[in-house]
């Protein structure tokens, strides 16, 4: 017979690395878990630790709400519902409405985290700047969009997605027109394109304060990636320009309602100095930033997303303040050319002393799809001692890093 006493937590899982043991983030908090898992995610999972696992190929919502529905009548009604990829905030989300689950985000929050309109709606009438963007729900012609906007150029973006999927810069009329015919307009956002500098925000956020917060600028752009180049970031030295970033952010996430919970904040400096918000995730940041924080600051990011969505005390408590740990991180992106061999590749790490951690692909490895942060064809983690030396030393490994490959004939490709 089944302690109904004790708290139920349902965790829909994709993490097969360090980053999905739930079982080490609850610290002995008794507690029943039930994992759906994808089959990926599998091997890191409290298996025999937990109420029940179950493997699915598909995590989304249609597909999980009987299942769920099954698991309440079973055990009763969950504590929270937690989803800890960006393809699952959502999905928990709804179940837990669909549930008449009362802990964990509520669905209201998520939708603020997850659609670009709405979060830009949030910061914006806190009297934040925030990009000047146009719903394209009503079809509006591409004139239109244009009037409203002030445009070109123009940044056309799925509502919910992330990782500049699907994201388009488009630069005249003529091009926002032929952009338009091939998207759903109910599922797309266009918005002002805002030139500047990119800096990403992480930290968690407890009972409405910051509790732990570092602030990183981009070296090339989520978009370079998506169009085959490096990406990489450096955290910011402790100053003013650090500071006004992570008061911005604080803003920000105040104003879209967050109390307790992860977050991945992106903004961009105008020439003028002018912060814009540029979107945010109610989730740590993905690439290396998780790992580069456990790192340099002790603290996994993840575990402490988790807890504070299930309402569990934060494990990372500084035993005196945070001081400063200069480091940042570099990814190379799979070939262009798919499918694609390494034939040859160098290791920055002896002309890079500030290299301190590196995955490389092996000589033959065929890339087969186009990978993601994780899944690339080279990575990095440096440290240093400042800021502007760890900045220079991931300058020099985009420069001395070698890797070549030819196309694979034969192999198929995948998406």
């Amino acid at each position: 017979m089944t302690d109904r006493t004790t708290p139920l937590y349902l965790v829909l899982n994709r993490s097969g690395d360090e980053f999905g043991e739930y079982h080490r983030f609850l610290d002995g908090h008794p507690c029943r878990m039930v994992y759906v898992t994808t089959p990926g995610g599998l091997p890191a999972l409290d298996q025999d630790g937990a109420t029940e696992v179950h493997v699915r190929d598909s995590l989304a919502h249609d597909d999980l709400l009987p299942l769920v529905r099954e698991i309440a009548d079973r055990h009763g009604t969950p504590e929270a519902v937690f989803g800890q990829s960006e393809y699952d905030i959502l999905t928990a989300a709804r179940l837990s409405a669909a549930l008449g689950v009362r802990g964990g985000y509520g669905l209201d929050l998520v939708e603020r985290f997850k659609d670009k309109p709405a979060m830009k709606s949030a910061v914006g009438a806190a009297g934040l700047r925030v990009p000047r963007f146009r719903r394209l729900g009503d079809a509006p012609s591409a004139e239109t969009v244009v009037d409203a906007l002030g445009g070109p150029p123009l940044v056309l973006k799925p509502r919910a997605a992330a990782g500049s999927q699907g994201v388009t810069v488009v630069h005249s009329t003529d091009e926002l027109r032929d952009a338009l015919k091939g998207v759903d307009p109910e599922a797309y956002e266009c918005e002002e394109y805002v030139e500047g500098d990119i800096f990403h925000v992480d930290g968690v956020r407890r009972s409405g304060r910051l509790h732990f917060v570092t602030a990183s600028q981009y070296v090339h752009t989520c978009l370079d990636y998506a169009h085959g180049r490096p990406l990489g970031s450096v955290l910011l030295d402790p100053g003013p320009e650090r500071d006004e970033l992570t008061t911005f952010a604080d803003r920000c996430l105040r104003a879209l309602g967050l109390r307790d919970g992860a977050f991945h904040l992106e903004a961009i400096r105008r020439p003028g100095g002018e912060l814009v918000f540029l979107e945010v995730g109610l989730r740590p940041g993905g690439a290396q930033v998780p790992f580069l924080h456990v790192d340099l600051y002790g603290i996994d990011l993840f575990a402490e997303a988790f807890r504070a969505a299930l309402g569990l005390p934060p494990l990372w408590q500084p035993s005196e303040p945070v001081g400063h740990r200069a480091g940042g991180w570099l990814i190379y992106p799979a070939p262009r050319e798919l499918p694609g061999r390494v034939v040859a590749r160098t290791s920055p790490g002896s002309a890079v002393p500030e290299v301190y951690h590196q995955e490389l692909p092996a000589i033959g490895q065929v890339m087969t799809g186009p990978g993601s942060y994780d899944d690339g064809c080279g990575i990095f983690r440096f440290r240093g001692r400042s800021a502007a030396g760890v900045r220079a030393a991931v300058h020099t490994a985009m420069e001395v890093y070698g890797l070549r490959t030819e196309r694979a004939e034969g192999a198929e490709t995948h998406g």
